[in-house]
């Protein structure tokens, strides 16, 4: 995706429209893990990649500051003064920019009685953290103070919810991202402006770059063009439902990028694993198998026009796709009635995304009836249930006795108007990732309910979820290094 929003940005000047792009910051953690850097790829890629990719102004290093000191705050708290804070209610726990399983469970305060209060806690890495979240969805500094202020980190001894602001942490943690709140302004390789700012992680939270970078984009030229991560069924659903709920912006067109090897998995005849070569017989020529995955297409398109907004299908051209699978998914887009364009801009930069370009250009000058999934006045399980049933087509939802206890709690506490962020795999629109296509016929488990209320949204967990990854058995750390000149050789 982020391949494309680059060549659409680039595209958009091709045909005389001035456009700036707008993207998350990337974890280093993934970056030496499997999935490698985000700053696009080919002729349609931002730089200076390095300086994306490692550090760029130090943004991830202040939110992890920012949260970390909050840590430290609470367990000082508990240390000096126990009868305010119930230590085993606490759910904040520590972050770091790196992928390290062996921090998801660890017990601070070993040693004297000096050394702290003996708990159990973790680590996350610093893109699950609220901070970030607070970050990407903050509109001033004045917000974001107020949002950091309302950060719930666990239990008072009487039970009661207890915030940042309680503790005296959130002006320090401002000062801290002071600068970090400003967004970062970097170019595409044929100079078209790119602005750089969060990276809230795409499961647990909204996946978008900053509101304030879209607030500043959209008075820069004709078109901003942002991303929203996975699917269209989690992405763009956070997209509209929280981010445009926060900016005040609404969009003037959607695109859903499709390939042909996404569309064969969605057939269910193939088992891809990540980090592993696709299997031989998917990379034959095989317009069946593009026909076979088509719901899922038409699903994400569906979702699009839930919200009254135009879409437009990018396919992103691969080196082994076959002319005749690509005329499959424009026939599939054909059939359900909006445009397509097959996009080379890996290859050829903004001049293989012009018939994208075009697309975008003429749904975005079509009349726009954006409009929210639900009201924020909808209960908890309303909102849940809404998008279960309408974006995830499930036929109900089935909560887990803990899940349900939590919804009451955050509802009789005065949360009931938050947002929802799903937590579920992006492996399925449905809350199994060996579900392919657009299964019918499901129910969502969700077994518990957490809640950022700082960021102003809780995220029900559907799934196993995973806010601190791993290494993989070869990470791409091991394919990375620096030459005699300085140079960074591997980093991709």
């Amino acid at each position: 995706k982020t391949t494309t929003t680059v060549g659409l940005g680039q595209a958009l000047s091709h045909i005389g429209r001035s456009a700036t792009v707008a993207i998350r910051q990337p974890s280093m953690g993934p970056t030496f893990g499997i999935k490698g850097g985000a700053a696009g790829g080919g002729y349609s890629q931002v730089v200076p990649m390095e300086r994306l990719n490692l550090h760029l102004t130090g943004d991830m290093h202040a939110i992890t500051a920012a949260h970390n000191l909050l840590a430290a705050m609470i367990d000082n708290q508990i240390h000096h003064h126990e009868t305010l804070v119930d230590r085993d209610s606490v759910t904040w726990r520590r972050v770091l920019d790196v992928s390290d399983r062996v921090l998801r469970n660890v017990i601070v305060g070993l040693g004297t009685r000096e050394d702290g209060v003996i708990r159990q806690t973790g680590f996350d890495i610093t893109a699950a953290s609220e901070v970030m979240t607070v970050l990407a969805l903050t509109t001033s500094l004045k917000d974001m103070r107020q949002r950091l202020g309302r950060i719930v980190i666990g239990n008072t001894t009487s039970g009661k919810p207890i915030s940042a602001e309680e503790l005296h942490a959130a002006g320090a943690m401002t000062v801290i991202l002071r600068d970090a709140i400003k967004p970062n302004l970097l170019q595409t390789l044929e100079n078209t402006p790119v602005l750089v700012h969060a990276g809230p992680f795409g499961n647990i939270a909204t996946g978008n770059s900053s509101v304030i970078a879209d607030l500043i984009g959209i008075h820069t030229g004709e078109f901003l063009v942002t991303e929203a991560g996975f699917g269209a069924d989690m992405g763009a659903e956070r997209f509209f439902n929280i981010k445009c709920r926060a900016s005040g912006l609404s969009p003037d067109a959607a695109v859903v990028v499709a390939t042909v090897r996404a569309l064969k998995v969605h057939s269910g005849r193939y088992r891809v694993v990540a980090g592993r070569p696709l299997p031989r017989e998917m990379l034959a020529e095989n317009p069946d198998d593009v026909w076979a995955g088509a719901d899922n297409l038409r699903k994400q398109v569906e979702n699009i026009k839930l919200h009254g907004v135009t879409p437009v299908v990018a396919i992103n051209a691969f080196p082994g796709d076959h002319a005749s699978e690509q005329a499959a998914v424009r026939e599939i887009a054909d059939e359900i009635g909006v445009r397509s364009a097959v996009c080379h801009n890996f290859a050829e930069g903004g001049r293989g995304a012009t018939d994208l370009a075009e697309a975008v250009a003429e749904a975005a000058e079509e009349p726009s009836s954006f409009q929210f999934l639900y009201p924020s006045s909808a209960t908890l399980r309303e909102k849940i249930e809404t998008i279960a049933t309408k974006v995830y087509g499930a036929s109900a939802v089935e909560y887990y006795p803990p899940a349900a206890e939590q919804l009451d709690s955050y509802e009789r506490n005065g949360f009931g108007n938050l947002s929802v962020c799903i937590a579920k795999t992006h492996l399925s629109i449905s809350s199994d990732p060996k579900l392919k296509g657009a299964p019918k016929g499901w129910k969502l488990p969700v077994r518990e309910v957490r809640a950022s209320v700082g960021a102003g949204f809780v995220y029900p967990i559907c799934g196993d979820m995973r806010t601190m990854p791993g290494l993989p058995s070869s990470p791409n750390a091991v394919r990375i290094d620096i030459d005699d000149k300085g140079e960074i050789i591997g980093l991709s």
